[in-house]
This record gives C-alpha cells, sequence and structure tokens, in this order.
C-alpha cells in the first residue's frame, strides 16, 4: 500500500507495545524492525512529525503523535532539526499510503529504515495519550518479535529507567565547530530582516547539550555567527573566545545528572550575557542555585499557552521537556519571568545581575508558532547592551 510497509488494514498485526502498567497495543510494525526499550510520551503537534524525530531532546524516549494521520507529506532533509533521528521509536494511529509534498525525498517508512527507528501503527492513540495523561509517563518496549512472552517485555520495563542518565554527551558533538549558515535553508526567514545586510556583528558560543538546526538559523539570521562547542567544554576556553554571548541549548534527559555542565554555566554567569532555552534553562536555574523536577507527564507539542509576567503578554509556545525548575528553590534576585498557564510551572527566568535569561519552551518553533521569536531579539539586546549599543525600547 504506497510503499509504506505498514499493508491493508485487514493484514496481521506484526508487532506489540507493551508499557509498564502491564497493557498491551497491538499493532503494525514499519520502520526498522527488533525490539527497543523507552519512556513513551506524547506530543499533540498536528504538523511536524519529522522535526520531532530529528529532535536530539526526545533521545531515550518513543513519541506518541496524538495527531491521527502521520507521514503523509514525507521526509525532507531541508526540515531536519540534527543530523540524524534520535528517537527509539514512534506510535502512530495511521500511517499515510500516500506521500503528497513536492520537497519530499523518500517516506517516513523509509527514513525510520534507515535510521533504526522502530514504528507501530493501527494503534488507539488516543487511548493511550489519555493512559499517560492520568498515570504519568511510562517506560514502554516496542518488539516485532511476537515469540517472547509478554511477560518479559514488561520485566524489561520495569527494570528500565531514563531517570538519572546523562543522555546529553550521546547528542552533543564531540569537537568546536563554525554554524555555517550560507548552507542551510533558512527560508522561514524573510532575508530582508536579517541583521546588517547579512553580515554577522555578534558572536555567540552555543553549548550542545542537543542543538536544534532552527535555533541555530534563527541566531543566524538575526546578525550571529555561532562557534558550537561541546556539552562539557571548559568555561575558561569559551570566554577566552571573547563572545559577545552564550547560549545554552535543548538537550535530552535527566539535568541533575550533569554537574559538569551546571559548573561551566556557573564559571560563565555575570562574565558574557546568556540565554538559555529547555535543557539550558533547567541548567541555568541549577547554576543559580536552584533545583529541577520530573513533570508528571512533561510538556510535549505546539499549543501551550505562556504567560510574561512583565507585560501580561500571552503567547501560544512550543515545548518539549519532562523536568521543570522549582521556582521556591530560587534565590530571591532570580525572576521568574514566564509561567506556564496550562499547569502553574516556571517556564522562564531573568538573572539581571548575572545577564542571563532562559525559558522553558521553544522560541524556534519547528514545529509551533513563532509567538515566542521575541526571545531572540531579547538576547540581541543584551549584546547590545553588554556593548553600549543602542536598545530598541521594548514593544
Amino acid at each position: 500500500m504506497g510503499g509504506n510497509g505498514v499493508g491493508p488494514p485487514w493484514a496481521t498485526n506484526d508487532a506489540r507495545l507493551v508499557l509498564e502498567d502491564g497493557s498491551v497495543w497491538e499493532g503494525r510494525a514499519f520502520g526498522a524492525r527488533g525490539t527497543e526499550l523507552g519512556e513513551v510520551v506524547f506530543n499533540t503537534s498536528i504538523t511536524g512529525y519529522q522535526e520531532i524525530l530529528t529532535d536530539p531532546s526526545y533521545k531515550g524516549q518513543f513519541v506518541v503523535y496524538t495527531h491521527p494521520h502521520i507521514g503523509n507529506t514525507g521526509v525532507n532533509f531541508g526540515d531536519m532539526e540534527s543530523e540524524k533521528a534520535h528517537l527509539g521509536g514512534i506510535i502512530v494511529r495511521d500511517l499515510s499510503c500516500v506521500v503528497s509534498n513536492y520537497r519530499s525525498t523518500m517516506t517516513l517508512d523509509q527514513y525510520c529504515k534507515e535510521q533504526g527507528v522502530l514504528g507501530i501503527a493501527n494503534v488507539d492513540t488516543r487511548a493511550i495519550t489519555m493512559r499517560l495523561r492520568d498515570t504519568g509517563c511510562l517506560n514502554g518496549v516496542i518488539s516485532d518479535d511476537l515469540s517472547v512472552p509478554v511477560e518479559e517485555l514488561l520485566a524489561r520495563c520495569k527494570s528500565w529507567t531514563i531517570v538519572g542518565k546523562d543522555l546529553i554527551k550521546e547528542v552533543s558533538c564531540k569537537e568546536p565547530y563554525e554554524w555555517d549558515g550560507s548552507t542551510e535553508d533558512e527560508w522561514e526567514f524573510n532575508p530582508a530582516a536579517r541583521a546588517s545586510n547579512g553580515t554577522k556583528p555578534f558572536h555567540v558560543v552555543a553549548y550542545d547539550y542537543g542543538i536544534k538546526h532552527n535555533i541555530l538559523r534563527r541566531l543566524a539570521s538575526l546578525g550571529c555567527r555561532i562557534t558550537v562547542v561541546p556539552a562539557d567544554y571548559p568555561a575558561k576556553k569559551v570566554l577566552e573566545m571573547n563572545p559577545d554571548g552564550v547560549f545554552l541549548s535543548n538537550g535530552p534527559g535527566d539535568p541533575s545528572a550533569v554537574p559538569y555542565a551546571v559548573k561551566n554555566v556557573q564559571e560563565v554567569l555575570g562574565q558574557k550575557p546568556v540565554f538559555g532555552i529547555c535543557m539550558g534553562h533547567q541548567i541555568l536555574g541549577q547554576a543559580v542555585g536552584g533545583a529541577t523536577f520530573k513533570l508528571k507527564f512533561g510538556h510535549h507539542g505546539g499549543n501551550h499557552p505562556i504567560r510574561f509576567n512583565e507585560s501580561g503578554r500571552i503567547e501560544i509556545s512550543a515545548q518539549n521537556h519532562n523536568y521543570a525548575v522549582d521556582p521556591e528553590t530560587l534565590p530571591a534576585d532570580i525572576e521568574v519571568s514566564h509561567i506556564n498557564l496550562n499547569d502553574g510551572t516556571c517556564a522562564g527566568m531573568l538573572a539581571r545581575p548575572l545577564k542571563a535569561m532562559s525559558i522553558q519552551y521553544h522560541p524556534e518553533a519547528s514545529p509551533g508558532p513563532h509567538d515566542s521569536d521575541v526571545c531572540f531579539e531579547q538576547f540581541i539586546d543584551m549584546m547590545k547592551a553588554e556593548r553600549g549599543m543602542p536598545v530598541a525600547a521594548a514593544a
């Protein structure tokens, strides 16, 4: 049926998803074959399945796509968020039989086979999402080996954990490199709006905890020359580059498992303007003395409302994280700048004395709305102020 690997709807199920609560979901295998363990989360975005697949923040996880129809636009390499897929598995209701997009170079099934990502289709994703919403994240195993007893798969689920694992080192770059935005497809951004007629007046060093390409594209489009460094790159070497600002990226896993990253940020704070997103926000929170905690089922999707406390402005944001900063543990001089309106958790911080800001969500969208794009402009303004350059008045 259109090369999607799932076959006709009357075909026999040949794969299982087993969750640690004992529930078993039968479906049709696609993508890579085998058996894989992961933490099961759900994502409510309607578009952007390949950006989610290639977001390093999902390392160690399976994603349940709540949108019922997945794969209809195929896969193209212009929208990748990294060089490869990082998810262990994807769970969908209906894998499209037809690919209809002029930018597509292969089907989702073909890409998952190439990348070693297990897929299971024809399962009730609404029921699985409701279960995760009520119980919280669950470990799961996807397997196309029907000879293995369910009890054995269940035991493997219960003995595995993602908590306490340093997954950042698995996705971070190994050596520093310069981001050359000229080779990227930046169709999403208006070339006429780029700073200084295409020149790059600001030098930003970006810590790679699992950085997304669209973050780099966005910084470059606003006039930044970017040096990307590994997650454990010494702060001393960063400061020796004398950058205009330091960026802390998104990334996977437990933020409390990366003390080396927290130490580096502590050494940079107060020296240069700092901007953190997602994992970068959580690392910054620890660097100023705060603590993080695991959310029940995390925030994953493109429709989460955020309030910017200073102005009361409401933004609809893209989010992907399982942990949050506990505002009760923050020092008195650290402001909670943004609040998640769904559950009241800390969605942003401002450390004025330390020249640092962070947000828990993704202003670069991809997929998602662009309401929060102003955060990048605020980072640019921080670097301008550090240089003594005029800064535009806030809207």
